[in-house]
């Protein structure tokens, strides 16, 4: 949704929910559905919101005003600022985002966040990484932009820095993903290549209100989103406990391609990403690379149908059988539910 164009209750309804800021997503998005508007919400209790989200809130004392009047300014910031927003239930709403197990119910952003045509990467990896890995993710954001793909990532230091600033140095899309509010870029050294981003289609987005602050807990947090963004994720350097295996942990769990450059699988400071190599990740050394390995043909309409009727109890034993045993020689691979020839 634009702003300046008018509210109606449930989207004051959504920005108030935001704001509570002890609810997780999965309670947020539930709370939509079962109220009606601000008005419902503005009458709830903290008894009443704990059996609502089922787990004890341990509240003394819950004021739902108070949200909804954060909402308010919200709504009159937003259109000050030119800050933008989506709402789960929007069309504009990332498609792929909705497919996790607990997407935002707003993400605010800056910028061009219309992914829904297109595919997209994300590139994350250490904020230390040695200097073959800072050209590495330069190269492959640069690679990105020639294939039209747009990069997300999260606009740290290190990695994200490099991967962002390559494909934008070369006129490409480019999306960052922050653990603060849209309007508190976070490192300051980094504001002069978000504003890169937005010069070049790209977006600036975050599932924080305007004015939040960056949180060292938030950062993992929003690797769900950098991954559930994407078709892909490339770990281009990480070291054993690097924030970037966070993402590669939702990655799997998102049913996310998982793959991990060339260049980060040597080094002290790549232990991480090795041993993702080592539990079976695909190593790439580009761009191209990435989406050569895996092509959908143009029969695998039949494979995808007969996948359905599985999945509707339709279909028959044998036809299950040979999707089992295309997949154990590896004629065919699963990526976001759908079916693809391995080249």
């Amino acid at each position: 949704m634009i702003m300046g164009r008018g509210y109606e209750q449930q989207d004051l309804l959504a920005l108030a929910l935001m704001r509570v800021g002890f609810l997780r997503p999965k309670e947020r998005l539930l709370l939509y559905e079962l109220l009606e508007s601000g008005e419902h919400f503005s009458r709830l209790t903290g008894e009443t919101l704990t059996g609502l989200v089922g787990r004890n809130l341990k509240l003394k004392v819950f004021q739902p005003e108070i949200y909804l009047k954060q909402a308010e300014e919200d709504q009159k910031y937003l259109t000050l600022r030119n800050i933008q927003c989506t709402f789960y239930y929007n069309k504009d709403y990332p498609a792929l985002l909705k497919t996790i197990y607990d997407p935002p119910l707003v993400l605010y952003y800056r910028g061009n966040l219309n992914l829904n045509e297109t595919h997209t990467v994300a590139v994350v990896g250490t904020r230390t990484p040695d200097k073959a890995a800072g050209k590495a993710a330069y190269k492959f954001g640069f690679e990105c932009a020639d294939a039209g793909v747009p990069v997300i990532s999260g606009l740290a230091r290190g990695i994200d820095r490099e991967v962002h600033q390559g494909c934008v140095d070369n006129k490409g899309r480019a999306v960052a993903i922050l653990g603060s509010g849209v309007d508190c870029v976070y490192p300051v050294t980094n504001r002069r290549l978000a504003e890169s981003i937005l010069m070049n289609d790209g977006a600036i987005a975050s599932e924080y209100p305007p004015g939040t602050p960056p949180a060292k807990y938030h950062f993992p947090a929003r690797n769900r989103i950098i991954s559930g963004l994407s078709d892909a994720v490339v770990i281009v350097q990480a070291p054993e406990r690097s924030g970037a295996l966070i993402t590669a942990d939702y990655a799997l769990e998102q049913g996310r391609d998982l793959v991990v450059h060339e260049t980060g699988v040597e080094g002290i400071v790549s232990a991480g990403s090795r041993a993702l190599v080592q539990d079976g990740a695909r190593v790439v050394s580009s761009c191209d690379n990435l989406y050569s390995d895996v092509q959908k043909a143009e029969s695998a309409g039949n494979l995808n149908d007969i996948f359905q009727r599985a999945v509707n109890q339709n279909g028959t034993i044998q036809e299950m059988n040979q999707l089992i045993e295309m997949e154990i020689q590896e004629k065919i691979v699963v990526k976001n539910g759908e079916y693809y020839w391995r080249n």
